[in-house]
Formats: C-alpha cells, structure tokens, sequence
C-alpha cells in the first residue's frame, strides 16, 4: 500500500531530501498505532530544524492529541536510533485541523448559519454553484438561505459543500 503523504514543492521550498526516508520509516508505525500520515515537511530554516508530520485518525472524524501522543512516542524513537536525521531537531505530530469541506452529518450542524458554497454535478434551477446560508441537510436536499430566500438544492446533485467567505 502506498503511504498517504504529501511530497511537493512550491516556489519558495522544496522537499526536503531527508522527507521520502523519513516517511518509509513513520508510514508502518503510525499503522500501527491506528494512523495515517497525511503530509511530512522538514523545515531546515528554524534553528532546531523541525520535523512536522501530519496525520488523521482514519476510524475518527477528529485526531485527537491522544493519538499524535501515540505516534510521537514510537517515531521519537525510531527516528533516533536509524540516525536518518543526524543533528538535534524538533518532532511535531499534528492532525490536519478543521477542513473547510463539510461531510458528515455533525459538520452540516456545526456549521449552520455559515456561508457556503454548494457545488453540483448539472445545473439546478440553471445554477451549477451555489453561495448562501447553510440551513442545513436532510435526506433528499440541502437546504440554504440565499438572503432571506429559502433554496432546496436536490443532494442526488450535490457534489461538494464547502465553507465560504462569501454569502450568496
């Protein structure tokens, strides 16, 4: 199975070489303790260098600071004794936080009132997007307050709803 992770590069850091190493070894041991890695980054520009490894607790809808403890205790030591990482440095173990996606039934009552955008796979009323109010989600539709106007949208049709800045 490959490991989830993030390994990229945008303009103004690349990954570091140290990261695909680091990543074999922590893949396993998060496993085991009931984890998945979502994103590894070394930043070397701090003094000590830091190394972030971001995972999600598949079986949760929340990572909990229980399980980053998890991991952490066994990585620590993993990582010090295959000496990948030669030089003093600091582990952080994080989850992903608060996505702006909505998903589960607890997210679309969490967030009601918030703006939202709605999207569609075909258009509804000639809109494939829609911002408003979220009202919230039932069975057949999700339901969203366009400034005062009460809207339905089918949720056979819904393909995402996200948090928003803006309200429709």
């Amino acid at each position: 199975m490959e490991p989830a992770f993030f390994i990229g590069y945008s303009a103004v850091f690349m990954t570091h070489p140290l990261v695909p190493q680091v990543i074999e070894l922590a893949d396993p041991l998060a496993s085991s303790v009931g984890l998945e890695i979502v994103e590894a980054v070394f930043q070397t520009n701090q003094s000590p260098p830091v190394l972030r490894i971001t995972v999600r607790n598949p079986n949760q809808e929340d990572t909990g600071l229980d399980d980053c403890e998890r991991l952490n205790a066994v990585l620590a030591e993993a990582l010090d004794e295959s000496e990948i990482i030669p030089d003093a440095y600091v582990l952080e173990i994080s989850s992903p936080g608060v996505s702006d996606m909505l998903t589960s039934d607890r997210d679309f009552t969490v967030f009601k009132g918030f703006p939202v955008e709605v999207t569609l796979s075909e258009p509804h009323k000639n809109k494939q997007v829609w911002q408003g109010s979220l009202v919230g989600r039932d069975e057949d539709k999700v339901s969203l307050n366009l400034k005062g106007r009460p809207v339905k949208i089918p949720r056979a049709l819904v393909t995402s709803v996200q948090l928003s800045t803006e309200e429709g």
